[in-house]
């Protein structure tokens, strides 16, 4: 496997995944597939060269941070690679978020440019009118008449922008990608990852695990948002000129469905949650998934039973594996032909894990304990946040809050978090975030959310005190959480009680509201 030594000083991700296919006579290969067709890796670099002098043309500095708050499309793919050839750092957010998360984005990564369309161009407004950095806000999808102030038409600049663009001379260890994750107190922060990471990632995952052809099609269930649907749409294929299917629109199983019958691929990128929406789906018997070899999982925990369900159903391959924004990508995989339903697999090749109790000394087999990994794609800390990097990262180990159980056989098995936090569809959620939203329900006295299982899945369910006399339903809740959170942080489950339980120190004793109890379930 590739080492940080095998890759070349001189160094620029979008030289080598983009430009080399060029040179490489792949011109006419389709990089893309998206609603107007398909892109050629051609097309796709000349895009990237214009959007890049767009950005020199605004002034961004080498090494600063490009924020792209964007809908997934051919624009953001080559948005993305058009920061990274001008030596800049790119950062991407959730497009169904409130004003007051771009607002703290915005303040966070001081960016200067921020790249937005249709879909988050209203909340980023909002969000920006008390940035103290921003100072262009590039605008997709929107006629040039629509936008004032600081706002540009990015379609405008980019057809006026000249074709070709030299790249930056950058450095294998130059600050490249951010990648965010969740913290305890609910505040996202970015894990800051070098420029060669992406490289060997592909190389021990990619090829490693997957043994990525030319001939491969990707299709994404997350969003691009999400660096584990970006990499293994419009990162990884890339580097063996296979081809990703881009959409701007949320995912449902109708739309995965549709995607699936119209372009044929072969890779199917999920999460167990929708895999579980594919097959409760009415039609899911009489679908044809035979194109796929493979469906990989991750972002959270697959139950066994969903997995024997979802092969039986489908007939089609599932490689379960765990990654981080820590460490970059996956590093515990099944393998192709050889996973064990219910387990995440063994390490990825160029990786070492070892479980661990609260000294930091490894545990047999059998028992369980924190999850420590060691790797090539170790993030080099969490930005503007010392301490949590201490408590994380010793180089290329990366101390994870994760715990898990190895077999005799050498297969890993999640068996949970060490702190609060959970993932609902893929996302951590921070319990705290949610709490201190529905505290400001004036008819919520106290509230307290965990994570509860749903047939193998997670939700989160919100345990409310409501004030004396009060009619306040659950849907009331939800309804008050929608207004104010992103979709995943709006708890699925409600229930009325007269008091929180408390440990004997005072605290919420949340291990007793876990227990089952009956929770009012609100559909979506």
């Amino acid at each position: 496997m590739l080492g940080h030594d095998d890759v070349p000083r001189d160094f620029n991700l979008t030289a080598y995944f983009v430009d080399r296919n060029v040179d490489e006579g792949h011109g006419d290969r389709t990089a893309l597939i998206g609603p107007e067709g398909p892109c050629t890796y051609a097309q796709l670099a000349e895009l990237t060269d214009r959007v890049g002098n767009v950005l020199r043309s605004l002034g961004v500095r080498r090494e600063s941070r490009v924020l792209l708050a964007l809908s997934d499309s051919v624009a953001f793919v080559a948005t993305w690679y058009a920061v990274l050839k001008v030596g800049c750092v790119t950062a991407e957010v959730y497009t169904y978020l409130q004003p007051s998360d771009y607002a703290y984005y915005l303040e966070y990564t001081r960016a200067e440019v921020v790249v937005v369309d249709q879909v988050t161009l209203g909340k980023v407004r909002q969000a920006a009118s008390g940035s103290r950095y921003l100072r262009h806000l590039l605008v997709v999808g929107v006629r040039p008449e629509e936008l004032s102030g600081r706002e540009a038409s990015f379609d405008e600049l980019v057809k006026e922008a000249p074709e070709v663009l030299d790249a930056a001379p950058t450095d294998r260890d130059d600050i490249a990608i951010w990648k965010f994750t969740t913290g305890s107190t609910g505040r996202p922060k970015a894990c800051v990852h070098a420029m060669h990471t992406p490289l060997l990632s592909f190389d021990a995952y990619a090829r490693g695990v997957l043994e990525l052809q030319s001939d491969d099609v990707v299709l994404p269930v997350p969003k691009l948002f999400f660096g584990y649907a970006r990499d293994l749409t419009a990162l990884y294929p890339f580097g063996v000129a296979a081809a990703g299917i881009v959409f701007p629109d949320r995912t449902t199983p109708e739309r995965v469905f549709e995607l699936i019958a119209r372009y044929r691929p072969t890779i199917l990128v999920n999460v167990p949650t929708m895999m579980r929406a594919m097959l409760d789906h009415p039609d899911a018997d009489r679908q044809d998934l035979s194109c796929l070899r493979l469906c990989t999982s991750a972002g959270e925990a697959l139950p066994e039973l969903l997995h024997r369900r979802w092969v039986e159903t489908f007939g089609v391959e599932v490689v379960d594996g765990i990654g981080s924004s820590e460490a970059y990508h996956i590093y515990i995989s099944n393998r192709p032909g050889a996973g064990r339903p219910g387990s995440l697999g063994s390490e990825v090749p160029g990786y070492d894990a070892t479980i661990v109790d609260d000294a930091g000394n490894p545990v047999p087999d059998g028992q369980v304990g924190r999850l420590w990994v060691r790797g090539p794609t170790a993030a080099l800390m969490y930005w503007n946040d010392r301490a949590a990097s201490m408590r994380t990262f010793a180089g290329d180990l990366v101390m994870s809050a994760d715990l898990f159980e190895r077999d005799p056989d050498g297969f890993y098995y999640y068996r949970g978090r060490a702190d609060d936090l959970f993932k609902v569809g893929g996302i951590w959620v921070a319990p705290a975030e949610i709490e201190s939203c529905l505290a400001q329900h004036p008819d919520v006295v106290e509230c307290a959310v965990v994570a509860v299982d749903h047939e193998g899945l997670t939700r989160s369910c919100a345990y409310v005190v409501r004030s004396e006399g009060s009619g306040l339903a659950a849907e009331d809740v939800i309804a008050f959480a929608r207004e104010r959170l992103s979709p995943q942080k709006v708890p699925r489950e409600v229930e009325f009680v007269a008091e929180l339980p408390r440990t004997g120190s005072g605290k919420i004793d949340r291990t007793a509201l876990r227990r089952p109890t009956g929770r009012t379930e609100i559909p979506r």
